[in-house]
């Protein structure tokens, strides 16, 4: 069980910055999609850059031009990187074959997805690495959460590991631990923080003895 934080609103040096305080505390860092917009494919270059022991997930939400894309955010570092489920399956295809080809992991994001069993298991086929089950902000804000739809997903993906995303906090992380996802997602639960070092490592201790448990 990883923990990975998603940067959302930030630019390249407070990402870095960020990322620094941190660092020893989470697994994978997340270039988020307002970043990459804002920023373009170089924040995912730096960050990499500055932190090679690092994973980093390119957010791109992919939904055409899927090789096209992940070939290019696989040039800028990227180890891992993001399409929706609601894309074409040979999009997804393509997704994978470019990935495979560089040697990293392709993310599948089911936000909006409404059958998220049966789509798991198509997605499961196409041979995708995590399958992640994404809260956004706008359901977050009317108080809804991806637990139960982990729970669905993990019941049915035989290959593809799964991943958690969405307004997860330290409160609520035991709950998510439960439902053993590969994968936890955290933002705001971090950057938000006042000490981010401190909840980052509270995450992780939790992560850790439930693993080890």
């Amino acid at each position: 069980m990883k923990l990975q934080l998603a940067l959302d609103l930030v630019n390249i040096p407070e990402a870095i910055e960020l990322v620094a305080e941190v660092q020893d505390f989470v697994d994978v860092i997340e270039i988020g999609t307002p970043v990459v917009i804002n920023e373009g494919l170089k924040a995912v270059k730096e960050v990499k850059e500055a932190f090679p022991q690092l994973t980093v997930l390119a957010d791109l939400k992919i939904m055409d031009a899927a090789g096209y894309e992940v070939m290019k955010a696989s040039e800028a570092g990227a180890d891992i990187i993001t399409i929706l489920a609601a894309a074409e399956d040979e999009s997804i295809k393509g997704a994978v074959e470019e990935a495979k080809k560089q040697g990293k992991q392709i993310l599948v994001d089911m936000i909006a997805v409404k059958d998220k069993r049966a789509r798991a298991i198509e997605l499961d086929e196409l041979g995708v690495d995590y399958i992640c089950v994404h809260t956004g902000y706008d359901l977050q804000a009317v108080g809804q959460n991806s637990f139960e739809d982990l729970r669905t997903i993990k019941s049915v993906v035989k290959n593809a590991k799964t991943a958690i995303a969405g307004g997860i906090k330290l409160d609520s992380l035991p709950e998510v631990i439960k439902a053993q996802p590969d994968l936890i997602i955290v933002g705001g639960g971090i950057t938000g923080k006042e000490d981010k070092k401190a909840a980052a490592s509270q995450m992780q201790k939790l992560i850790k003895e439930e693993v080890t448990a």
